[in-house]
């Protein structure tokens, strides 16, 4: 089945108090299309889950900027000065969670698990309200998966049906936050024919993939 569509097509998707995935690094494999759209619809309340928030001018920074984000969870946000003063103020509540463990959340929730152990932010604050097990005499946070309603991912490129791979830097978080959403959008760089994609470059698989939108929508 075809599933490319236009920018019209997905925008009754957005909808307040969403919780939303977002491929990318710093701006880096953002699927910026998606990032536009939903600051045209000006949907607010958002969760956003993400690496980072990017800068002020580009990727998930623009959606900050633009007041419509109730709360991120991220890894970082240095490179954001207006997430740190909204989050110092008190007007948008931020999780910071350590890289390594915030992708393992995520790909928790898309194999199904009821979570992941690590050892990172024992002894610090970050375990607060977690619980703790000890396995053979070393101590571990129980870490919960993270899901959301909406994964927004690009793709360097797709094939009609969904099959999708990556090139370079911009897998990032892409593949695997289009486990972990009940919905998945995928932006991608080109949109090619079935049977022109290596089955070896596959990453994302197309039976993940709900909808695409390509360099012409």
């Amino acid at each position: 089945m075809n599933k490319v569509v236009s920018l019209e097509k997905v925008r009754p998707l957005l909808k307040d108090g969403m919780s939303i995935m977002i491929g990318g690094f710093l701006a880096c494999g953002t699927p910026e299309k998606m990032i536009d759209l939903l600051i045209e619809t000006n949907v607010k309340n958002l969760t956003i889950i993400a690496n980072d928030t990017s800068y002020v001018d580009r990727g998930i920074g623009k959606l900050v900027v633009n007041g419509q984000v109730k709360k991120v969870i991220a890894s970082h946000i240095g490179t954001n000065a207006e997430t740190g003063r909204l989050m110092t103020e008190g007007k948008m509540e931020v999780d910071l969670v350590p890289q390594g463990t915030l992708i393992e959340r995520i790909r928790a929730a898309g194999a199904g698990l009821g979570g992941v152990l690590t050892p990172t932010g024992v002894g610090t604050t970050i375990e607060e309200g977690k619980q703790k097990l000890t396995i053979e005499g070393k101590e571990y946070l129980l870490e919960t998966p993270i899901k959301a309603d909406l994964a927004l991912v690009y793709a360097s490129a797709v094939d009609e049906i969904g099959n999708a791979v990556y090139y370079g830097t911009t897998k990032n978080f892409n593949p695997m936050i289009a486990t972990a959403a009940e919905i998945v959008i995928v932006e991608a760089g080109k949109i090619v024919k079935v049977g022109e994609l290596d089955p070896d470059n596959i990453v994302t698989p197309c039976v993940l993939v709900d909808y695409i939108i390509g360099e012409a929508n």
